[in-house]
């Protein structure tokens, strides 16, 4: 695997290969867990074009506690701001020496398109593009179901929320249904694409009728800045239908395992009782996330050697 643009292309064995290999790294340069030298040599680029905090911080963590070296991009401070092209600003970084370059970008397909224009020895990772996918986020949370629930096969998993412009939504789909699970999406009728049926899911527009089956609930982000015009009446029906509250709790499984990738609107998506509760998995998210982001860089990056 010399990219990771998506978890569409890849077959059950290739994601839990690198769910297996992720588990290896859980605890690596934390405390007195030693660093490794997976990427010892390699020059790993960040070249981010939206905002993040988890995953950019993440990835050059990960990069770092593989003994690799690190150089941060950002556009507003480059050529990008004085006309110049992706393609060329990225060109230029190659020329540079590097082995690796992780990007996010606001349009679909820009992590593909990059394979296409530079040398064979660099490797794309795809940390969010567009509306398409944001495979590593993906891989987390099916990391984390799997660490809890121990297997993904049989289990039903809601994705609840904004479908329409969920990159994350979509990784999740691709990767749970090909390991076995049962995907139910569910959310305003405005926010779920009707094309989302192809994928295998279930689609439904009441949280209540369908809470009694699952057995984890993945509650998305509403993604007010990529929306351009109303998809509900307001941010207090939205959560008083579709966010996740005590109330909701008790009609849920008793085991039911809660995420949400990060950044949350408490309030508005999962109340802060039920974030910061039994049942909550968001920090080991945000824990697993590292081991993932370490799993993909030592399997593209760093020729697949463990």
């Amino acid at each position: 695997m010399k990219h990771l643009l998506g978890l569409n292309p890849l077959s059950a064995a290739d994601i839990t290969a690198l769910l297996d290999r992720a588990e290896t790294y859980v605890g690596v340069g934390v405390g007195d867990v030693p660093k490794r030298d997976d990427l010892k040599g390699k020059l790993i680029v960040t070249l981010f074009f939206e905002p993040s905090t988890r995953t950019k911080i993440s990835f050059q963590l990960a990069a770092r506690r593989l003994g690799g070296d690190v150089q941060d991009f950002s556009p507003g401070g480059s050529s990008t701001s004085k006309g110049e092209t992706f393609i060329d600003t990225v060109r230029n970084i190659e020329a540079m020496g590097i082995d690796a370059v992780i990007v996010r970008h606001t349009s679909s397909g820009a992590p593909e398109m990059l394979t296409r224009h530079l040398q064979k020895h660099v490797s794309v990772i795809n940390a969010g593009d567009g509306s398409h996918e944001h495979p590593t986020q993906g891989l987390l949370d099916i990391l984390t179901i799997r660490q809890r629930k121990g297997t993904i096969a049989g289990l039903t998993v809601a994705l609840v929320g904004d479908i329409l412009h969920s990159r994350v939504a979509r990784s999740n789909i691709h990767g749970l249904t090909k390991l076995g699970a049962k995907v139910i999406v569910c959310g305003p009728p405005t926010l779920v694409p009707p094309e989302v049926r192809q994928f295998g899911v279930e689609v439904a527009d009441d949280l209540d009728d369908i809470l009694p089956r699952c057995d984890v609930v993945n509650l998305l982000r509403v993604q007010f800045e990529r929306q351009r015009s109303a998809f509900f009446p307001s941010v207090g029906e939205y959560a008083h239908l579709f966010g996740m509250n005590g109330g909701r709790m008790k009609r849920a499984k008793s085991d039911v395992l809660i995420l949400a990738p990060g950044p949350i609107n408490r309030g508005v998506e999962i109340t802060p009782d039920v974030a910061d509760g039994p049942n909550s998995a968001i920090l080991a998210q945000v824990e697993n996330g590292l081991a993932v982001r370490m799993a993909v860089l030592a399997t593209t990056a760093g020729g697949g050697r463990g």
